[in-house]
Parts: structure tokens; C-alpha cells; sequence
């Protein structure tokens, strides 16, 4: 059978992950599982996601097959699953200890959220070779860095925390956020993320699972090195040494 010139054709382009979204999904995946760890707060499960756009038919052969984005995200990882109706009748049956305990996992998860955009800035801003510091990013700006939907979240959060109280929930968010940027801030919390989302980037797959995901980040942890052997994007990481 002869095919014609202008026959349509399945779109092959290359697939390719998007690296901010790998270094987004890596700083809140480091985050969830260090920084629960440090918090002394319950493990969750969580995952990576890799998934590509919809494939469109082609209509000439001459077409140029431009790399397509892989969408990068993590699934579950939240403390909280299901925000209550109201904090306040939620937790007051609990004794002290146990409202700290919900406090804690209440922030803990504001505190990840935070995390993921403030990794893409940073990563940004490295690659850009500009500063990257608290005095230069702010809450609002993360919007530009995939943050949006973040920070509608995390205004949730404050708000069935503090109802009644919104300049208490500002105050207390700049809080919050100041110890995300710290935790990203840290040298070995960096460089374990970009040992992650170099790994994401470099050997994209459908799915990283919470086991290969906890291993990742732990092989790359400067506590962990003499326990596991370094993963083969582990050198990758240096690009981003100070």
C-alpha cells in the first residue's frame, strides 16, 4: 500500500520533564518525609506521578516533533487528608497534648505545601545566577513558581485554624514560611531535593513509588551515605553547590 504525502500520523515527539516541576515535586517530597521525620510527626504515604499530554494526530510528515512536558506530580502526603469544618470542635475533646499534636500536623503540612514552590524558586534562581534569599522572596510571589493552587490550600489551613482571626493568620503564616524557606535553605535538605529531581528528570517513569522515593532521598542524605550506595544521578547534584 502506497501512503500519501499528507497521510495523518500518531504524534511520537520526545517526552521530557519539565525541571521546575521535577525540583517543585522533589522539595515537597524531601519535605514530607525529612521534615515530618525531624517533627517526630507520623509517616504518610506519598507518591510521584509522571504523566504525558494527551497525544494529538499529526497531519504532515514534515512536521517538527518538538519535546512535549511531563507533568510532575505527587500524590497524597498530607497529614491532614480532609480539612474539618471547624478546628475548634474538632479537637475539643482532645487533651493538650493531642491538640498539639493536631497543631503540629496542621503546620507541618502548610510548612510541606510551602516547600515545593520555594524549591522551584530556588532552583530558578540558581540556574538564573541570582540571590536567593527571604528578603527577595515573598508568600505571594510563589504564585509564579506553580504556587497558585499551593497557596489557595494553604489559606485554607489558616482559616480552619484561625476563623475569627485574620491578621493572626498572616502573622503566623510568615512563620510558617520562613521555616519552609529554612528547611529549603539548608545545605544538605538542598542537596538532597536536587539529587531527587535530577533522578526525576533524567529517568522519567509513570510512577515513583513512596519506597523508591524514601530510599532516593535517603541515600542522598549526608547521614545515610555510608548505609546506601549513591544513586547514579547522585553527582548530578552538584550543579547546584554554592
Amino acid at each position: 500500500m502506497k501512503f500519501e504525502q499528507n497521510e495523518t500520523l500518531i504524534n511520537k515527539s520526545p517526552m521530557r520533564v519539565s525541571k521546575r516541576n521535577a525540583y517543585h515535586q522533589a522539595g515537597y517530597s524531601v519535605s514530607i518525609h525529612l521534615g515530618n521525620k525531624q517533627k517526630k510527626l507520623p509517616a504518610v504515604h506519598f507518591q510521584i506521578a509522571i504523566t504525558s499530554p494527551r497525544q494529538e494526530p499529526l497531519v504532515s510528515r514534515r512536521y517538527v516533533r518538538l519535546p512535549v512536558k511531563q507533568t510532575v506530580k505527587l500524590e497524597g502526603g498530607r497529614l491532614i487528608e480532609s480539612l474539618p469544618n471547624s478546628y475548634d470542635a474538632a479537637v475539643k475533646r482532645l487533651s493538650p497534648s493531642q491538640k498539639q499534636q493536631c497543631q503540629d500536623a496542621f503546620e507541618a503540612d502548610v510548612i510541606n505545601i510551602l516547600t515545593g514552590s520555594l524549591a522551584e524558586a530556588k532552583y530558578v534562581a540558581l540556574r538564573d545566577g541570582e540571590v536567593f534569599n527571604a528578603n527577595l522572596i515573598y508568600l505571594g510571589a510563589l504564585r509564579f513558581y506553580g504556587g497558585s493552587m499551593d497557596l489557595q490550600l494553604i489559606n485554607e489551613y489558616m482559616a480552619c485554624m484561625m476563623p475569627d482571626d485574620p491578621q493572626k493568620q498572616q502573622s503566623r503564616l510568615a512563620e510558617l514560611f520562613l521555616q519552609a524557606y529554612s528547611f529549603i535553605n539548608d545545605k544538605d535538605n538542598w542537596f538532597i531535593i536536587a539529587n531527587l529531581a535530577e533522578t526525576i528528570t533524567n529517568f522519567p517513569k509513570d510512577l515513583y513509588t513512596c519506597e523508591e522515593l524514601i530510599h532516593i532521598i535517603e541515600s542522598a542524605n549526608p547521614m545515610n551515605i555510608e548505609r546506601f550506595p549513591k544513586s547514579s544521578s547522585y553527582i548530578a547534584a552538584t550543579l547546584t553547590a554554592y
